[in-house]
């Protein structure tokens, strides 16, 4: 088994699927797959290394609320996420596929590739009839 556990809220098996999208159709270009205890941080993107942008969005909390500029900030950074996060949406609600019943790291990239090959599929087609 190659996969690990994560603990967060309750404690994790699995894996995760990192991909890169192109900004115009829409379509998954590199697939990636780690293991869930492996944080987003640590991970080499497509072999290259993690700059350090912050790229998450900021919340406003009981007694601190956001100001213009965070609130700017998570718009310009929601903008950009949601090409990639419609990808997770549509992997999961179209194709049902929030486990896998693989336990092998090789195993599971070769399901992830052909769910993202799916999705390219689906993506054109969805392209396609709207132009």
């Amino acid at each position: 088994m190659d996969g690990d556990w994560a603990v967060r809220k309750a404690s994790v098996f699995g894996f995760k699927l990192h991909v890169k999208t192109d900004p115009d159709l829409g379509l998954v270009r590199v697939v990636e797959v780690t293991s869930t205890s492996v944080h987003d941080s640590r991970a080499r993107y497509f072999g290259v290394e993690p700059i350090g942008f912050d790229a998450t969005i900021r919340r406003g909390v009981r007694g601190h609320h956001l100001n213009d500029a965070e609130k700017l900030r998570n718009r310009r950074i929601d903008f950009k996420r949601s090409r990639v996060e419609r990808t997770f949406a549509v992997v999961k609600r179209v194709f049902h596929t929030g486990r896998v019943l693989v336990a092998s790291l090789p195993r599971v990239r070769v399901k992830m590739v052909f769910l993202c090959l799916c999705f390219n599929l689906l993506q054109m087609f969805t392209v396609g009839a709207v132009r």
